[in-house]
């Protein structure tokens, strides 16, 4: 089944204001990325997308299988080659903290290589989008680097998290 198109947008905007001798001056500076992709699997093209809620009991972690064992929208599992976009966001209602990367095994290590982990406290989140000339993505071998691991950093209480994954099967 194609996936018609898919688009990852992140926006930074701030203004920084100092009073002076006359007056008050302020410097706006922002970053804006976008990332819009075709149907398929090559440069500026995805046809895999997983989307999900997910909660982990306290103390507890999961290794989401990026090649074969996540299931789209429709119910059919989903292979990953490369992934083009990633989002990922802690609740804001988490008492813990969510932690991404470090599988023990078979880790997912383009983007974090092997031991990386990024932790999202309550209500942050991690965007990652590739450029649209770039076919490579964040590649992903299956049965020997296909696993994206996400823990809850402590004990107590669980945590929730959103994921969105968008990538190529080839």
């Amino acid at each position: 089944m194609p996936l018609s198109g898919a688009m990852l947008n992140v926006s930074a905007f701030g203004e920084l204001t100092q009073a002076l001798d006359l007056g008050t001056g302020s410097a706006k500076q922002s970053l804006s990325k976008s990332m819009s992709l075709a149907s398929g699997t090559g440069a500026g093209k995805a046809d895999k997308l997983f989307s999900d809620v997910r909660t982990l009991a306290a103390s507890g972690t999961e290794d989401l299988d990026l090649a074969g064992v996540l299931l789209d929208a429709f119910g059919t599992a989903i292979t990953f080659a490369r992934i083009k976009g990633l989002v990922i966001a802690a609740a804001k209602e988490n008492a813990n903290n969510v932690l991404v990367g470090a599988a023990s095994g078979s880790p997912w290590a383009t983007l974090l290589n092997s031991t990386g982990v990024i932790t999202l406290r309550p209500g942050a989140f991690l965007a990652v989008g590739t450029g649209l000339a770039d076919a490579t993505g964040y590649a992903v071998t299956a049965t020997t680097a296909d696993l994206l691991k996400i823990a809850n950093s402590g004990a107590g209480t669980s945590v929730t998290y959103s994921i969105h994954i968008i990538g190529a099967s080839a």
